[in-house]
């Protein structure tokens, strides 16, 4: 696999307050959202540590090592990272396939005043599939030619290959497969955050030196 894994020593990092605020509204919209029993229709919508997040955006952000400033979430739900990206500066987009929640992630960055694009889609572009593997799932990419694939993967109007980081928390298993994705539609350059749960989070560099 054509990725370097990018040390993350995630120190304690003050939050500022705008963020502070955004993660606060957003605890607050999600604690509706749950007693609401909403999330008995939405199974697979689980928020990560925001702060987490946050302090591995930074330390990749004060360290260079992002190159450009487009951001794209892979299943945004409420767009929490997404609007943490566009508060630091980024130009982010989220992406998520469940209307309802969508519309939830296009009311919270509104009403906040923070600019991100919500994209109702898949986090597979059109051509890519998932299937049940050993141990997890596995991407199914489109057949090639050898001039390789004869169309671009894209969300809506946002091309996956110009986004400098991406950011995904998969369901258990999914690990292996969403860093297949990422190397399938990113560039040379591009990182990919990946949250584990818990507290845990990994970096990883596209390097096509290494393919």
């Amino acid at each position: 696999m054509a990725l370097q894994e990018i040390p993350l020593k995630l120190a304690p990092t003050k939050v500022p307050k705008k963020v502070r605020e955004l993660i606060d509204e957003a605890d607050r919209r999600a604690d509706e959202f749950f007693n609401a029993g909403l999330g008995r229709r939405y199974p697979n919508y689980v928020p990560c540590d925001p702060v987490v997040f946050y302090t591995a955006m930074k330390e990749l952000q004060d360290g260079g090592h992002i190159n450009g400033d487009i951001f794209c979430e892979w299943g945004c739900g409420f767009a929490i990272a997404s609007g943490i990206a566009a508060l630091e500066g980024m130009k982010s987009h989220g992406v998520e396939i469940e209307e309802e929640i969508a519309g939830r992630a296009v009311e919270l960055t509104r009403d906040l005043g923070i600019p991100v694009e919500i994209i109702l889609a898949d986090y597979l572009p059109e051509g890519f599939e998932e299937s049940d593997g050993v141990g997890g799932k596995d991407l199914i990419s489109p057949t090639a030619t050898a001039g390789g694939w004869d169309f671009e993967p894209m969300y809506g109007e946002l091309d996956p290959a110009d986004v400098a980081l991406f950011f995904v928390y998969p369901w258990p298993g999914q690990e292996e497969m969403m860093m297949d994705l990422f190397t399938a539609v990113s560039s040379h350059g591009s990182i990919l955050l990946i949250y584990l749960g818990d507290g845990e989070i990994e970096a990883h560099m596209r390097d096509e030196a290494s393919e």
